[in-house]
């Protein structure tokens, strides 16, 4: 079905909106994949925070012109699902894990801000550790010297107490 004038304008206004935040758009083909796994795509991405749709090239091309990922445009061939996310892992994660489950499913390649990637450089950025796992580790980095402090400072009165008990069993009653 075909779309008029003013559900295009709408169609790129909101693949445009989607673009101003984000740090990676990712392309691929889904021919022939059944709708049931696309379905599940679309749970995951939902679930990991990726925009996930089935748009028509033209108004994508239209909406990337005069942005960063603007080198995209010549990948844009064929039936095409975008993955766009504002983290630049979470999109190459989920259609990564999706491509290896799926051999119908093809990924193409991708963008960061003024920077295009090919496949093999999707599955790279993959294999990196999402913003949470960093932050996470981050954390505990910061945190392990503070602990260690705090251990060592409680074991000066813990040996004091352990002394004076051994003491105390020492004495005759």
């Amino acid at each position: 079905m075909s779309l008029n004038l003013d559900e295009k304008k709408a169609v790129v206004a909101e693949v445009s909106k989607q673009i101003e935040n984000a740090q990676s758009i990712i392309l691929a083909e889904y021919r022939g994949v059944d709708v049931g796994n696309m379905t599940s795509l679309r749970v995951k991405a939902r679930n990991s925070g990726v925009y996930l749709k089935v748009l028509k090239n033209k108004l994508v091309k239209r909406a990337i012109e005069d942005t960063p990922f603007s080198s995209l445009s010549e990948d844009m061939v064929g039936p095409l699902v975008f993955g766009i996310s504002d983290d630049p892992v979470a999109a190459a994660k989920v259609l990564n894990d999706f491509a290896k489950e799926n051999d119908l499913f093809v990924i193409k390649s991708g963008a960061m801000p003024n920077e295009r990637l090919d496949a093999d450089a999707i599955k790279a950025l993959a294999s990196l550790p999402s913003r949470e796992e960093l932050l996470a580790k981050l954390l505990g980095t910061m945190q392990a010297p503070i602990a260690t402090f705090v251990r060592t400072l409680n074991e000066v009165p813990t040996k004091f107490v352990r002394g004076l008990a051994a003491v105390r069993d020492q004495k005759p009653a």
